[in-house]
């Protein structure tokens, strides 16, 4: 019988020499959508980069060492920020205010949760919600891994003429993820996942889709491009609707880690932490001229491959973010990893994401003999994945984002029929009582 991995908790310090490779590979895991977000805005990714590392240790920080989580850029702003980006007389830095005021506005709502704490979670987003909500967070990825790695188009069809190369580099870079973790031992299995991307970059070295005029482009040393934000009450309530978006993410991010390691970082920190970590380190990237942060499902993943939970691992990650936001040619390097390989890994953190929603369903014991529990998991898996979409001024709700806001509405209307009901039948047996005792004192007369 193979021997089981050694877990290596939150708070345990990992040596040296092992710790650089596992930080590197959590580095590795968040690079590409990290910075594929300020290209779509039009700013330097080292920005974010930079950001990314110090929203990190702000995390870190607030939760007091005790949460494993990396902070990366967050695609639920793209759209908004777009619609400020191309309006007339506004621009980035106007959509950067929006940034500052959102992060704020997830600073009130941890404060909020400090005082009236996280029960309410329970009531208006139960397991049988709950469950799905977290599984779609990776399942409606699976497109993106796809087409990151060029096998679907834009529009989630498959390319005509498919590179036999970009096919082969993908499937290789994949098993080798899948079946590392598995058939590895000792240390080379808890940096499975480096050690696939490694592989997958030399064999798409030697099929010549590696692209290094990027690299020969770039200074050794460049400083981020700091930008200062802009104020405009128009840009920021096209910002703001974004806010419901990340908070279900940051609940439903923090409700998977916990599976994960084992321990509810809802109360141990305490959602309130996580929550105000996450919004400070979001208004902070705004007043810098990066986009806003979040916790990032690459690196939940990646702790639930290799069991090594450290946050020294995490912090660890978040100094190589730091220093290659300085460093232009290896910020460029890493740039050059094509899409065959990130969408190989991909494939496997995304489908992680979805397991532990299924996970966190199993866990939870939910009694699927019960209608409640069996319509509300049936309903927010089939709106996530229906592709239905509900347009909320410019921030328009779909996927998982929409999934969880029915489970809400779902949840906290069965928690108060289930309350009323609770309430009918307290009623009808004090009734029953008080007419027993009746019957029972005139039997006595």
């Amino acid at each position: 019988m193979a021997k089981q991995r050694k877990i290596i908790q939150i708070q345990e310090r990992v040596p040296l020499a092992q710790g650089i490779p596992l930080s590197i590979q959590h580095t590795f895991a968040m690079f590409s959508a990290s910075v594929l977000v300020p290209y779509i805005l039009g700013i330097n990714p080292s920005i974010a980069l930079l950001m990314n590392g110090i929203g990190t240790f702000i995390f870190i920080l607030c939760t007091q060492g005790k949460a494993p989580a990396y902070l990366g850029s967050s695609f639920a702003f793209i759209s908004p920020a777009l619609l400020v980006i191309g309006t007339e007389g506004l621009g980035y830095r106007y959509a950067l205010g929006g940034f500052v005021v959102t992060g704020l506005m997830m600073c009130a709502v941890a404060i909020l949760i400090k005082f009236v704490g996280t029960k309410w979670i329970d009531a208006i987003l139960p397991p049988a919600a709950m469950g799905p909500v977290v599984a779609l967070i990776g399942l409606e990825l699976a497109g993106s891994a796809a087409q990151t790695a060029g096998i679907l188009d834009s529009n989630n069809q498959m390319v005509a003429d498919v590179d036999p190369k970009v096919v082969a580099v993908f499937l290789i870079t994949l098993l080798l993820a899948v079946f590392g973790g598995v058939l590895y031992r000792g240390f080379a299995s808890a940096i499975a996942i480096l050690i696939s991307i490694i592989a997958g970059y030399i064999v798409a070295l030697l099929f010549g889709l590696v692209d290094f005029s990027t690299v020969t482009q770039a200074n050794i040393f460049e400083l981020p491009a700091f930008q200062t934000p802009q104020w405009s009450l128009q840009a920021i309530i096209i910002i703001i609707p974004a806010t419901l978006v990340v908070v279900s993410e940051h609940i439903g991010h923090q409700v998977v880690t916990s599976e994960v390691v084992g321990k509810d970082l809802l109360k141990d920190p305490g959602l309130h932490r996580s929550m105000f970590a996450d919004g400070f380190s979001t208004a902070l990237s705004g007043f810098c001229g990066s986009c806003p942060t979040t916790t990032y499902g690459e690196n939940i993943s990646v702790m639930a491959i290799t069991k090594v939970y450290s946050v020294w691992v995490i912090g660890g990650a978040a100094a190589f973010s730091i220093c290659l936001s300085f460093i232009g040619k290896a910020s460029a390097l890493i740039q050059t990893i094509p899409g065959p390989v990130m969408g190989g890994v991909s494939f496997l953190l995304y489908g992680m994401i979805g397991a532990s929603g299924i996970r966190l369903m199993v866990d939870s014991k939910i009694d699927y003999s019960k209608a409640r529990n069996l319509a509300l998991t049936s309903v927010v898996f089939v709106v996530g994945l229906s592709g239905i979409a509900i347009q909320i001024g410019s921030c328009q709700l779909k996927g998982m984002s929409l999934a969880a806001v029915t489970g809400m509405l779902l949840g906290l209307i069965m928690y108060i029929l289930d309350k009323a009901h609770l309430t009918n039948e307290y009623e009808n047996d004090k009734d029953a009582a008080l007419i027993e005792t009746i019957e029972n004192k005139a039997s006595d007369l």
